[in-house]
């Protein structure tokens, strides 16, 4: 009886090629140990190679017809080429390119200690294997490392730090100013996490809506294709990717600039969840401006229309602050005729409270404790009749269920989450024993499940 051999994946081989002084040799050395690092194998010939990079010299006379002809010979025999080093940043008499006017067909130009250019354009030619480290660690995701969530979800930080200066928020006195992670790293630890069985995955930050601004929304690169540093390009990418493994996508902290309006859309064809947590804080114009909000939050109510109009299952979850300084009693009313209004799904609330280093605390008009909580309270119950109705609106519905927990495979029931409700923040979905003697729960996978009743933040279902 023969046994399938299986056949390891073949490692993406570069030849290297450098030229020139010692200065350009330790250019090369660092190029090579990335490579090495990445998984890539090299090589010191042309032929067999995937690509191959040449680090030119550009000093002499003698060395740059060297590096030109290395260039030629290298397109000759393999075709694909990169160059960096001095010769990649010298100029033609008519000011274009040396290199490219000379032999247009190569793959990237870089000048001298360019690392992560070039491996920018080994990564756009040449998609990277694995990181040979990272492997090695048990119980973990690959590149994404080692997560403390279950097994079936798990959060992706595309970004640190924040450019505003709300004057409640210390934020940015801790972590700084907005800092986009590359694209490229984003996607790479998305894709390994839903290799590893993540069946939801959940976008955060200080203020995701943002993503990229610090970087001018500059293009990346990833699995061979230019991504550009945005959150649109993101949400999309994100959403290709988790589809074939079936797998959510669910957004947080997402400020409501205009640019949301471009990622309805995605929600209502079901690209990502249709889902946004939005930090509103309040509602009243004179508040939003004391708390320094961005965003124009007054036109709040007009944005939250306008994406149900394109997407009428979505389900917006926010937080608030009550009891902020000088917060009058029609500034609270107009707060609570807001929530009603604007029929927020799920939503927190928070007494204002005096944080030490916000400049809040500084604002005339502080309210006592005692009617900061009375107002908090006040907002929760509000709050709660109208998440109550809404979440009564689903009785008799279907909806598709991720199981957080299913003891002896669900025979006696189990508690899951729909698409309306991110952990450890939203309601759950409580699920009954299954009628049929057949049907089984488990841990990370999803169900069908008919909505029988709703207990307070909760939903009660049926398997089916």
């Amino acid at each position: 009886m023969s046994e399938a051999i299986s056949t390891p994946a073949r490692v993406p081989t570069v030849g290297f090629v450098s030229l020139g002084c010692p200065k350009a040799l330790t250019d090369s050395e660092l190029i090579l140990t990335q490579l090495s690092a990445e998984g890539y194998q090299t090589s010191k010939t042309f032929q067999g190679a995937d690509l191959v990079i040449v680090n030119t010299c550009g000093f002499i006379d003698d060395a740059v017809k060297e590096s030109l002809d290395t260039i030629g010979e290298a397109l000759a025999e393999n075709g694909r080429v990169i160059v960096t080093g001095c010769l990649g940043a010298k100029t033609a008499a008519n000011g274009d390119n040396m290199v490219r006017q000379m032999h247009p067909k190569v793959l990237a130009v870089t000048g001298p200690h360019a690392t992560q250019e070039v491996m920018d354009a080994v990564h756009l030619n040449l998609p990277k294997p694995h990181d040979p480290f990272l492997d090695l660690v048990p119980n973990s995701f690959g590149v994404a490392g080692i997560k403390l969530t279950p097994r079936h979800y798990a959060y992706l930080k595309i970004s640190e730090g924040c450019n505003h200066r709300c004057t409640f928020c210390i934020i940015p006195s801790m972590r700084g100013d907005l800092v986009s992670r590359p694209i490229g790293d984003v996607l790479t630890e998305a894709r390994a996490l839903f290799e590893g069985g993540v069946k939801e995955l959940l976008v955060i930050s200080q203020d995701t809506s943002a993503y990229g601004v610090d970087v001018k929304y500059r293009t990346g690169f990833w699995d061979g294709k230019p991504v550009k540093t945005r959150m649109l390009e993101l949400v999309q990418t994100l959403g290709e990717i988790a589809e074939p493994y079936g797998a959510w996508v669910r957004l947080h902290y997402v400020y409501p600039y205009p640019s949301v309006n471009d990622i309805v859309p995605l929600m209502a064809t079901g690209r990502v969840l249709p889902y946004l947590d939005v930090p509103l804080q309040h509602s009243h114009p004179d508040v939003l401006r004391r708390m320094k909000r961005p965003a124009s939050g007054e036109k709040n109510l007009e944005r939250l229309q306008a994406w149900r109009e394109v997407c009428p299952e979505i389900v917006i979850r926010s937080t608030f602050i009550a009891g902020f300084p000088g917060e009058t009693e029609e500034e609270f009313s107009h707060l609570l005729d807001f929530v009603r209004e604007a029929e927020i799904d799920r939503a927190g609330c928070f007494a204002y409270s005096a944080v030490n280093g916000a400049t809040a605390n500084d604002i005339p008009g502080m309210l006592p404790v005692e009617l900061r909580e009375e107002r908090r309270a006040r907002f929760m119950a509000v709050a709660e009749a109208v998440s109550i109705a809404k979440l009564q609106k689903r009785v008799g519905s279907t909806m598709q269920i991720l199981v957080d927990s299913a003891p002896g495979m669900g025979k006696k029931g189990g508690v899951g989450r729909s698409y309306a409700d991110a952990p450890e923040i939203d309601g759950v979905v409580r699920l009954l024993p299954p009628e049929k003697i057949s049907k089984t729960l488990k841990v990370g996978e999803f169900t069908k499940a008919r909505i029988v009743a709703a207990q307070g933040h909760d939903l009660v279902a049926m398997p089916i």
